[in-house]
């Protein structure tokens, strides 16, 4: 980082389960966005990883007890000088001891000390994390401002399987990313069912060919990711993804077409209290498909001329079965607008109208072209109100967009 953007210190606990290994893959992942991290392991972490391998990537010496470093009050400071701290994995035990404002090693005094956003990601057995002391404790540690994630469903030690998976180090290196640039979400919407679409839709020409676009489906795993950890029952309906980690708790149902999509959306709508619809659904499809690949050059089934019609109106038709009542009033409804200028209009006008014929409450509008949004990790736009009101959204990651975007829906307002 520059002078100007100097290092964030971070502070990555890690407790002893078997997937302290993979505190390895956050701390590099930190390390190598320029981050100045510093590993605090219980010293029943140092049975699955050592404490070379922590030194080796973090570049900081590593202890455990409140009694190293005494001349330097090493168990106050580390905590004092945190930007943001993470403990991953956070054992059902370590959670236990956060609920109780314990201070019996480095890593708990360090976080009774801290300040700033601490991130928990837990992991253990499904009986462990479903067990009611863990959930009094989690909940616990929520209602004081710490962001608990929800584990992974999958494989566990042994043959198990369940909630309890430690998340995919990416996805907890990003969430304290966004808590340090300020929007470290609240666990405020439990109860909320929110339903996201994602990724681009296809469009079969022939069994080999299929009408598509760049989408990745980056924009709306990270508004379910954000969603889920302010505690929403998230279900993402999704077309063609980049083979994206699911977020945990979410429920994903894999669509093809456009029309596979809008028939998802109509059986799922009328329970939602928030629609997002951030996917790139192809307006058009072949007004054929053909049974068989299509030959270049021939007569019966020329590739030169491809005949099109028109895709159901995804966004359109949701707004207008909450008119008639199809749909709960009180649902927010969010639409995403991909625009391109051209000698008549910006990208930014082309959108407003957009908004206008739609009728939804919000709507995320993207500037897009090659190396624009689709594929990118990062995102920038407009956030456009159905007041006519204009925030500009400048540059910044794809997890930040979605937690600018929910916190506007929240200044719609979600059904009581």
């Amino acid at each position: 980082m520059s002078e100007l953007n100097p290092p964030r210190k971070i502070v990555v606990g890690v407790s002893g389960g078997i997937a302290a290994y993979k505190a390895c893959h956050v701390i590099r992942d930190l390390k190598e966005a320029g981050d100045d991290v510093r590993v605090v392991p219980t010293p029943n972490a140092l049975n699955f990883v050592g404490a070379v391998t922590f030194e080796a990537l973090s570049g900081h010496r590593v202890s455990t007890s409140v009694f190293d470093a005494v001349d330097e009050v090493q168990h106050v400071r580390i905590g004092q000088e945190a930007q943001a701290l993470v403990i991953a994995p956070a054992t059902a035990d370590v959670i236990a001891r956060l609920a109780a404002g314990r201070a019996d090693d480095l890593l708990t005094s360090t976080v009774l000390v801290a300040t700033c956003p601490i991130v928990v990601a837990p992991a253990m057995h499904t009986e462990m994390w479903l067990n009611a002391a863990t959930r009094a404790n989690v909940a616990t540690l929520r209602e004081r401002g710490m962001i608990v994630m929800e584990p992974a469903h999958g494989r566990l030690t042994g043959k198990d399987t369940g909630p309890g998976r430690l998340p995919e180090p990416n996805q907890i290196a990003d969430l304290v990313r966004l808590a340090l640039d300020g929007h470290a979400p609240r666990f405020d919407w439990s109860g909320t069912k929110v339903l996201i679409t994602a990724g681009g839709t296809q469009e079969a020409l022939d069994p080999v060919r299929f009408l598509g676009n760049r989408s990745s489906g980056r924009q709306g795993y990270a508004l379910a990711e954000v969603a889920v950890q302010r505690g929403a029952e998230v279900t993402i309906v999704a077309g063609a993804t980049d083979k994206l980690p699911v977020p945990s708790g979410a429920t994903v149902i894999k669509v093809v077409s456009t029309r596979d999509m809008a028939d998802a959306v109509a059986r799922l709508a009328p329970e939602s209290d928030v629609i997002v619809m951030a996917a790139a659904v192809a307006d058009f499809r072949p007004a054929t498909q053909a049974g068989s690949k299509l030959k270049k050059g021939a007569d019966d089934q020329s590739l030169a001329r491809i005949e099109l019609i028109e895709n159901p109106d995804i966004l359109a038709t949701t707004v207008q079965r909450r008119r008639d009542g199809q749909i709960p009033a009180g649902t927010v409804i969010v639409g995403f607008a991909a625009e391109t200028g051209d000698a008549t209009h910006s990208a930014l006008e082309h959108a407003q109208a957009k908004l206008q014929r739609k009728g939804c409450d919000l709507m995320m509008a993207n500037e897009v072209g090659e190396g624009k949004v689709f594929g990118e990790a990062r995102n920038r736009g407009w956030l456009l109100g159905a007041d006519g009101s204009v925030t500009e959204v400048s540059d910044a990651s794809k997890l930040a967009v979605a937690a600018h975007i929910l916190e506007a829906v929240d200044g719609v307002g979600l059904p009581n």
